[in-house]
């Protein structure tokens, strides 16, 4: 029975009770080192996230996620349909970034990168540690009858939440349809958007849901992250780490006793206070090993490096460490597994670093109107009729766009009473044109013709097109 009492982690979760009910987790206010590094780290990452859809970098939003209309600008580059590839090596950069470090230092972007984490700890949770009080209070809180002190901090922590709750939905919005169209909104009543007002308040809904309610279970049952430790971990990846060795020792755990020699008796030098416990989120016992509710905030660490001062052990016994550099000592290395991601992350950043540098600000499709073959004009000219399309993906307009061959003697005619026109910035222009060449110039029924593409006298872009004409036969 003992033993199966202390193997049950492996099969349950700290935020289910064996009925199945919702366990609530009431985690003590932690402090230390690390934790003030994490507040750090927090706030910065709050004041990027909050600012990055307001920031413009040559007009363009420095992070913007439109998906309805397929424009997306990460640190000021706009994407378009056309810039669908490079996207996506973006976002799989973006993969093998976290996998990579996944198998070196564990789930340490959910500890400190991770906005759930994030608003989790160091905004909703703290926000209860000033109205509810510390662990004890909040447990007493909880079984507290529905008086008017339980009703007053209830009704305060819910209204606050909520409110945090639609400023973050709005900031959501702001990188999904762009901060100016959101400051435009807001202005305007929202009646006039209803399509975007009623989404607003479904995102409000669901974030107060997640921070107020979810909660840790977010990271324990919703997040796939976590289920890919099993497959990305190994016994040389460093996590936070209990030192089984040297905290149990040769006969286990024992409560702190002054003046005793723990040393000489066997006893290692975890005293079994269960603040490690008491600290931790998600509800788990660090002692049992690496889990998968185990979000690496390093909580432990700090609360188990203050109670060693406390009774004169060095700190360290819950650490950063790998599962081979406890049992046998081995520090850090890179393995041939990191070598592989980092070589491959390279790659990627200098491929997707070239096709950036390559990238046109203006992008010309010419394609031939559909169901048309040539036309045969006077003076033995073959005329074909196209379609173009240009986008530009700049904040600024370009003017006076003309059309000329290369290496054929040609016109191209635009249908309409402009020999030029203009392109509106980050935007597209689009029309019918006619190519004609004399036939003399055609080597049989199909000719790759290049058009360039000119602002002015600047050539901006070029591209390629097949131009039909008679068979020639010998």
């Amino acid at each position: 029975m003992e033993t199966k009492d202390k193997e049950i982690f492996r099969d349950s979760i700290a935020t289910v009770t064996e009925e199945g009910d919702r366990a609530w987790i009431f985690p003590k206010i932690p402090s230390g080192r690390y934790y003030e590094w994490r507040k750090i780290v927090s706030y910065f990452l709050l004041a990027f996230l909050f600012a990055a859809p307001f920031v413009k970098i040559g007009g363009n939003q420095f992070l913007l996620f439109n998906v309805l209309e397929r424009r997306f600008n990460i640190f000021g580059f706009p994407f378009w349909p056309q810039d669908f590839h490079l996207f996506v090596i973006s976002m799989i950069i973006g993969v093998i970034f976290i996998t990579l470090f996944t198998v070196g230092f564990g789930r340490i972007f959910c500890g400190w990168i991770c906005p759930q984490t994030i608003f989790m700890e160091m905004v909703f949770r703290r926000i209860e540690f000033w109205i509810d009080g510390d662990r004890n209070k909040q447990r007493k809180l909880a079984r507290q009858a529905w008086d008017a002190e339980k009703i007053r901090k209830r009704l305060i922590k819910w209204f606050i939440f909520l409110v945090i709750s639609f400023l973050i939905a709005n900031i959501f919005l702001a990188y999904l349809i762009g901060s100016d169209k959101l400051f435009k909104y807001i202005v305007e009543s929202p009646a006039k958007h209803l399509g975007t007002f009623l989404p607003l308040l479904i995102f409000t809904a669901v974030f107060y849901f997640v921070f107020a309610w979810f909660r840790e279970q977010v990271c324990i049952i919703a997040c796939p992250y976590g289920r890919l430790q099993g497959v990305l971990l190994d016994n040389k990846s460093i996590v936070v780490a209990y030192d089984h060795k040297r905290g149990e020792a040769e006969n286990g755990r024992k409560k702190f006793r002054k003046n005793e020699d723990r040393d000489a008796l066997g006893f290692g030098d975890c005293i079994d206070c269960l603040q490690c416990v008491h600290v931790c989120p998600t509800g788990i016992d660090i002692r049992n090993g690496t889990q998968l509710e185990c979000v690496n905030c390093t909580a432990c660490i700090d609360e188990c490096d203050t109670i060693m001062d406390k009774i004169n052990k060095p700190r360290g016994l819950i650490r950063y460490a790998s599962e081979a550099n406890i049992e046998n000592k081995i520090k850090f290395q890179l393995s041939a597994r990191l070598k592989g991601y980092i070589a491959v992350l390279v790659i990627l950043v200098g491929v997707l670093g070239g096709m950036l540098a390559l990238r046109n600000d203006i992008e010309a499709r010419i394609l031939r109107l559909p169901g048309t073959l040539y036309e045969k004009k006077d003076n033995n000219i073959i005329s074909n009729v196209f379609t173009y399309k240009l986008v530009n993906k700049t904040t600024n307009e370009v003017d006076n766009i003309s059309f000329k061959l290369r290496n054929y003697d040609g016109n191209i005619k635009l249908v309409s009473a402009d020999k030029t026109f203009s392109v509106p910035e980050q935007g597209l222009a689009e029309g019918t044109l006619f190519i004609e060449i004399q036939k003399n110039q055609l080597k049989g029924d199909k000719n790759k013709l290049t058009i360039e593409v000119y602002s002015y006298d600047e050539l901006i872009e070029t591209t390629s097109v097949n131009f039909l004409g008679p068979r020639s036969y010998n």
